[in-house]
């Protein structure tokens, strides 16, 4: 019960630390979500500019969904943005929690998290339900907003360990950008021809506008890792 006997102090001390930092973390989040749409919404209007050929059936567009979701299309990729309410810790042994930085001020371990979610935008327009969807990275910042990206190709490198200062709506660019590249990067791929050679009349019934449907290049579910 760390150093105090009474629990009462404890309680308090708890809720002047941890539960504040928390609340502000928490604060923080939100206000780097909706910068994160702000951010899209360039982004989306800047490779729209720079289009040089442009096919009518080849949209772009941010679509605001919930104050906790936001999905960003991208011609057949549909990138989902959903930020977490809850904050939380890494693994006590995560090279964030080891860091100078951490140890110093512990309150700083505390994290808000977005998770940015790769799907087929085929998924939604025909509500495929049971279309698997990709996590390519996680944005977790803090309580003074620093920031650190977890993802797949350049996500993992551009923005490795804890930011050295508070996120600037640069940084957010950059991530937006980097997300987008990394969906539309990964090609989709069919089913091998054995496991689709026979399907049930309630599968055809269920599944007609999923049947060769695939998997996208350079992703594996946790489950798929399982098998």
């Amino acid at each position: 019960m760390s150093q105090y006997q009474d629990p009462m102090q404890h309680i308090a001390h708890v809720l002047e630390t941890k539960c504040c930092a928390k609340q502000e973390t928490y604060r923080n989040l939100k206000s780097v979500f909706e910068l994160q749409k702000e951010e899209a919404l360039k982004v989306i209007a800047s490779i729209s500019g720079n289009l040089k050929k442009k096919d009518k059936d080849i949209t772009l567009a941010v679509i605001n969904v919930s104050e906790n979701e936001f999905h960003v299309k991208v011609a057949g990729d549909l990138l989902v943005f959903f930020m977490h309410t809850n904050i939380i810790t890494l693994d006590k042994e995560h090279r964030v929690n080891k860091s100078r930085y951490v140890t110093d001020n512990l309150m700083r371990k505390y994290l808000g998290q977005i998770n940015v979610y790769n799907f087929m935008a085929d998924s939604f327009k025909y509500n495929r339900i049971n279309d698997p969807g990709y996590l390519i990275s996680r944005f977790f910042v803090n309580v003074e907003n620093h920031f650190f990206v977890e993802g797949d190709g350049q996500l993992n490198y551009m923005f490795e360990g804890l930011s050295g200062h508070p996120y600037t709506p640069a940084d957010i660019s950059i991530f937006i950008q980097l997300a987008i590249s990394q969906a539309i990067d990964s090609d989709l791929v069919t089913l091998p021809f054995p496991s689709i050679r026979s399907i049930t009349l309630q599968q055809k019934m269920e599944k007609s506008l999923a049947l060769g449907g695939g998997q996208k290049i350079g992703f594996q579910m946790s489950y798929q890792q399982e098998l």
